[in-house]
């Protein structure tokens, strides 16, 4: 764009920020002039990219943060705050696959620790910014998914998708409540996307054997024969977070390659 910084003094605020998408929208957010909160629980992922972006004359700080756990995403969401003094954008991006399985075999615990960090982190970090982003407005964007939108032949995924589906349930919902505040709330849905994400997966052999099979045509991806990148994604997230996306509110938008559509 004739190299010029869509989010010019702005502040934005990121959970999930070390690693894949999240740390793609953190470096390119900065470079289109936006300072960077972290809302982390991996100091070490996160701090790396914070020294990228200072690298390259931006500004950022880093909060340890379990974004389940209510204190500490307030907490963070202040820190941030305080720190430079507004947050106008926050990408509620923090996620797990979790363990995937049968619904029978799924562990209590399993469920309730994916719709904890996925679903429950993201109403957590929404709800502890509103507070800031009313004093001039804002965009939230939300990483949701394909899956529990659009596709639901990944076997064992009952709980991820689940919580996928909420997520796009609650944008609708957050996104007419604080329109009146000109803040305006979006969901990406991603489908395969070139992350580590996968390293936080759990699939049992009880997922493999219910498992109902699926032929899909050769160039599964039609659009680029393969995954999506994270910084495709991130240019997505940063135009949502823009004013170019002044008039977008209450819009889960797919980002898949069409893969979704066979």
């Amino acid at each position: 764009m004739n190299g010029t910084r869509l989010l010019e003094g702005k502040v934005a605020i990121i959970s999930g920020g070390g690693s894949g998408i999240g740390k793609a929208a953190a470096l390119d957010m900065a470079r289109h002039g936006a300072k960077i909160g972290f809302l982390d629980r991996t100091l070490d992922d996160a701090e790396k990219v914070k020294a990228e972006i200072e690298s390259a004359g931006g500004e950022a700080v880093v909060t340890e943060t379990d974004v389940s756990d209510a204190k500490a995403v307030e907490a963070g969401i202040r820190t941030i705050a305080e720190r430079f003094g507004r947050v106008d954008i926050v990408f509620a991006n923090a996620g797990i696959n979790g363990v995937w399985t049968t619904i029978e075999d799924l562990d209590v615990d399993d469920w309730d620790q994916t719709l904890g960090i996925n679903l429950r982190g993201t109403f957590l970090t929404v709800k502890y910014a509103i507070p800031y982003l009313k004093r001039s407005g804002g965009s939230i964007i939300i990483t949701s998914s394909i899956n529990g939108n659009r596709k639901f032949s990944n076997s064992g995924a009952s709980a991820y998708s689940a919580s996928k589906a909420g997520q796009v349930a609650f944008m609708k919902m957050a996104a007419l409540e604080l329109a009146q505040y000109k803040i305006r709330v979006n969901a990406v849905c991603p489908g395969a996307i070139e992350t580590n994400i996968d390293a936080n997966t759990i699939r049992t052999k009880e997922a493999e054997e219910a498992a109902i099979p699926v032929e899909y045509p050769e160039g599964a991806h039609p659009l680029r024969g393969k995954s999506g990148k994270a910084s495709q994604v991130a240019d997505l997230v940063t135009y949502l977070a823009s004013d170019l996306a002044s008039h977008v509110t209450g819009t889960d938008i797919y980002i898949d390659g069409a893969e979704s559509l066979l």
